[in-house]
Formats: C-alpha cells, sequence, structure tokens
C-alpha cells in the first residue's frame, strides 16, 4: 500500500526498478548468448534491452502522472492491487501477449502458433505486426485522444496552465458529448486523407477505440458508484483498476510497435519494455506519496498535452512513419516546461505570502484580543 512518503529519498522509491534492470539486463545477455553463442551477440542484445528501457520510460512520464492522478482517489487496497497485479498485467498481458493477440488476430492463428512463429520466425512475426499497425494506431489514437479531451472539457476544472484554451474548453464542456463530436470530425478528417480500404480501416478501429472507452467510463462508473452493494475492499477501485489498464494498453502500442525497429525478438522486447514499466511503476508511487501532483500545479497539465499531442502522433503515423525519439521527447519536454511553469508558480506564491505575512499577524493579533 501507499505510504506518506515522509523520510524516503527519490533514489529509495527506485530501489525495485534498480533491481529489475540488472536482473532484464543480465536475462539479456543471457539471451544474447543463447541465441547467437558470440560475445558480440550478447553485448548487442544487452544494448538493445537498455535502449528499449530508455525509449519506454521516455515514453511513460505521462502515463506515470495520469496513473498518480487516478491512483490517489483508490482505496489502499485497490492502490495495492494495481501496484502489484496491475503491474503484472502491464509487462506480461500489454508487452507479451498484446503483442501476440495481434499476430493471432491478423495472420488467423491460434496462440501456440503465434508464441512459435515469434521464436521461429521473427521476420515474419514483426511484418504481421508492422501490416496491422494502422488499427493500432487509429484505436489507441483515438481512446488516448478521449483521455485527453475528457481532462479539459470539465466545467468543474477551475486550474488553468494555458487560460486562453483551457478556459474556453472548460466552460465549453457544459455542451453534453462536446469531446466525442471533437473526436469524431478528427476521424472524418484523417479517413478522408487516407485512400480505399486503408480508410475503412481506420474508421472501424477508432470507433472501435471510442466505443471501449465509453464502455470503461460506463462500466467504471457502475462499478465504483454503488458504493453501498459492494464490500469495502472493493470501493472505489475495480472501475479505475479496469480504466488504468486500459489506459496502458493504450500507452503501451507505441512502445511496443517503435521496439520492433530495433529488433524482432518478442522476448527481449519483453525485457527491455519491462524494464522500463518498474520505472513507470515507481514513478507513479513517489508521485502519490510525496504529493507532488498537488505541490507542481501545473504538471498533471502537461501530462495531459503530452497524450493528446502523442494521440494526433498515432493518427498522424497511420500515413507517415514518426519516429517514437520525436515523441517521447515532445512529451518528457512538454511535462518539463509544466514544472518549470509549477516552480516559477510556487515561487510567485511564496514572495506574496512573505509580504502579506506581517497582516495576516496583525489580522490574527486582533481576533486574539477581541476573543480576551
Amino acid at each position: 500500500m501507499i505510504g506518506n512518503g515522509e523520510g524516503k529519498t527519490t533514489l529509495s522509491y527506485l530501489k525495485w526498478a534498480f533491481i529489475s534492470t540488472v536482473i532484464g539486463l543480465a536475462l539479456g545477455a543471457w539471451l544474447g548468448w543463447q541465441t547467437t553463442g558470440t560475445l558480440s551477440g550478447m553485448a548487442t542484445v544487452f544494448f538493445i534491452c537498455a535502449v528499449l528501457a530508455v525509449l519506454e520510460i521516455s515514453l511513460s512520464f505521462d502515463n506515470a502522472i495520469v496513473n498518480a492522478n487516478k491512483l490517489k482517489d483508490m482505496t489502499p487496497v485497490w492502490q495495492h492491487r494495481f501496484l502489484t497485479w496491475g503491474i503484472v498485467i502491464a509487462v506480461f498481458g500489454m508487452r507479451i501477449v498484446f503483442p501476440l493477440l495481434i499476430v493471432v488476430i491478423a495472420a488467423g492463428i491460434g496462440p501456440i502458433e503465434a508464441l512459435v512463429l515469434a521464436a521461429r520466425e521473427p521476420a515474419e512475426y514483426a511484418r504481421i505486426m508492422n501490416d496491422a499497425h494502422l488499427p493500432i494506431a487509429a484505436f489507441g489514437g483515438t481512446f488516448l485522444m478521449m483521455v485527453g479531451l475528457t481532462y479539459f472539457f470539465n466545467h468543474e476544472k477551475d486550474v488553468h496552465w494555458i487560460g486562453f484554451i483551457e478556459k474556453h474548453m472548460a466552460r465549453s464542456a457544459t455542451v453534453k458529448g462536446i469531446e466525442i463530436a471533437f473526436v469524431l470530425a478528427l476521424i472524418l478528417i484523417f479517413s478522408n486523407l487516407l485512400e480505399g480500404e486503408a480508410a475503412n480501416t481506420f474508421v472501424h478501429a477508432a470507433v472501435y477505440g471510442l466505443l471501449t472507452f465509453l464502455a470503461v467510463e460506463v462500466v467504471g462508473g457502475l462499478l465504483d458508484a454503488s458504493q453501498k452493494a459492494m464490500s469495502e475492499a472493493a470501493k472505489g477501485g475495480l472501475g479505475a483498476f479496469i480504466y488504468l489498464e486500459v489506459l496502458d494498453a493504450s500507452f503501451s502500442f507505441d512502445g511496443v510497435i517503435g521496439a520492433f525497429a530495433l529488433t524482432q525478438n518478442l522476448f527481449v522486447i519483453a525485457i527491455g519494455l519491462g524494464i522500463g514499466a518498474m520505472y513507470v511503476r515507481s514513478m507513479t508511487i513517489m508521485l502519490v506519496e510525496k504529493g507532488t501532483l498537488a505541490e507542481y500545479r501545473y504538471l498533471e497539465h502537461g501530462a495531459f498535452y503530452a497524450i493528446l499531442i502523442l494521440s494526433v502522433v498515432m493518427y498522424c503515423q497511420t500515413m507517415v512513419h514518426i519516429p517514437e525519439v520525436i515523441t517521447g521527447l515532445g512529451g518528457a519536454t512538454l511535462i518539463g516546461i509544466s514544472l518549470w511553469s509549477s516552480i516559477r508558480h510556487n515561487r510567485r506564491e511564496r514572495e506574496l505570502g512573505h509580504h502579506d505575512a506581517p497582516h495576516a499577524g496583525d489580522r490574527v493579533a486582533a481576533q486574539l484580543s477581541e476573543k480576551t
């Protein structure tokens, strides 16, 4: 369960991530030796695992912030379940089973045959994955776009980072379904830029992404709202748990597909991205326990802007190739700027508080004298 974070250093939060890094890289080196039988082959696989881990971490800053935003409202029991079973599902489900499932559906073969194909014919496995990139990008891009727009189209949102944009979006939120209309309009625009069967596939996958988001929202609301009919352990948790798992799947699309540019070995990909996923877990715990989102008020905004940009990039990837490095750097830059803005805001608040302190003291003294 998540504690209060007092007395903990940043390194203490990253302890298990460091342990996972050592184990993962050692496993990668062993796998490289087993498959190639040479020191150069072992070093190559070791390096690829390290690069994949860095790629996953760079793409997942926004994921960790959104996780923390949802996690802080979950019950301690469900926080613990997400940080244990949730991470297992994230590493093995989304980064091993999910790519296999894509090949099962795309190639029309069984799960065991897909696993054998990944082990014995990695080039063919990678080809099938790349051919399935368009519907994956359309589905994941739509889901992430809805996540980002739902955050900004919220009439109760009163903290704004980029005021002239966010104030208008918050006011527009009184129009029901405006974010859905916005996404549907983008789907139509991008589908017109594609041709033939590709346009048809894009629209179908994007609509499924939209329906999945709405289904998760409805199911999550039903599971978390009826608290009287639920046990104490399940209150405020299962719906959020499902939401976070689907969100992680959408975030992992880009990393999994991009990983095939470095290696076609499913198991090397799983090791590299798995290491990165452990850092996401550690960052999530640190953000919740240290109250970082509350302390840096615009950090959350930066993460959701990064999500919106990632969703548009995924749409654009249906037409042109955009390197994952650009995606990762773009998201990290936005989060960095939002952090800098938060620090500036806090500094201004402290300066104003310092100037107002004597007046506040006078008021307290006056109140005390009135009571006596």
